[in-house]
């Protein structure tokens, strides 16, 4: 049930059309594991008749593909220092620095919510002791299938494993069934939008922190620096980025100056040109 050098190649531009990201020659055993699920349930008898159904326009196919190949791994918290600085140290700077008095940030590459909705637990124990600001999070992704689930904030038992500790899943879940949901006081503070980030993202409002990790890994060198340049235009001057840990603005975007907090890296917004 291997992929042919054609339908590989097929495969490969349509992702990057779709959603920017670059299978590089070698990535077919990706693209074979990932689409063998996708084959079944489309009841294919082979990834070549998968491929074939797909160039003939199934629009259906063709999403399900995309959403296939990416990258949807997320937790609660993930790689907990950055929220550390979140809270110890972005927070107090913004509240001095911010003239809506409402703190914004958008969760780009969102998954399934896990991010978005672990800053709004922070910001929910923060908003008490700073009456008179609110705050809200946008979280995008360009797979609808998972931002409809980010949507529903609907998690199995596996899911509220990965990095809830107790006292948060009890303060912030009710269980249905086998299931955990999030109450209504962490969804109010998020609203879930698909979207490509290397095209202008309709609707969303100037932010103060932008959490878009583990997502410039996946780009070649020109798309990074242009998902960076549509960044910079929803990020006020003086706000941060917050990349993975193995990226970083370096030769990208001189926009931006690296920070230190603690273990964890950010990047400000300076406010120049690039």
């Amino acid at each position: 049930m291997g992929i042919s050098a054609p339908d590989f190649a097929y495969v490969r531009g349509l992702v990057r059309q779709r959603s920017a990201i670059d299978l590089q020659p070698g990535k077919e055993y990706l693209v074979e594991s990932r689409l063998i699920s996708v084959a079944r349930a489309a009841g294919a008898d082979d990834l070549s008749s998968l491929v074939s159904r797909i160039r003939a326009g199934d629009e259906r196919l063709q999403e399900a593909v995309v959403d296939a190949m990416t990258t949807n791994e997320t937790s609660w918290f993930r790689d907990v220092h950055p929220f550390d600085a979140f809270t110890s140290q972005l927070l107090p700077e913004i509240a001095t620095t911010s003239q809506s008095k409402e703190i914004v940030v958008w969760s780009a590459g969102c998954s399934t919510g896990q991010e978005a909705y672990s800053l709004a637990m922070l910001l929910l124990d923060w908003l008490p002791a700073h009456p008179g600001f609110g705050a809200r999070i946008i979280g995008t992704d360009i797979s609808r299938s998972v931002i409809e689930r980010a949507q529903r904030a609907r998690y199995s038992q596996l899911e509220v494993n990965r990095g809830l500790r107790a006292p948060q899943l009890v303060a912030h879940f009710d269980q249905v069934g086998r299931d955990w949901v999030l109450r209504e006081q962490v969804r109010r503070l998020c609203r879930f939008q698909q979207g490509n980030l290397v095209e202008p993202l309709l609707g969303l409002p100037m932010c103060d922190v932008v959490f878009l990790r583990n997502v410039l890994i996946y780009f070649d060198l020109d798309t990074k620096r242009a998902v960076l340049a549509n960044v910079r235009t929803v990020l006020r001057p003086g706000g941060f980025l917050v990349l993975g840990g193995a990226e970083s603005t370096l030769n990208l975007d001189a926009v931006f100056e690296r920070l230190e907090l603690g273990r964890a890296v950010v990047f400000r917004h300076t406010g120049g040109t690039r």
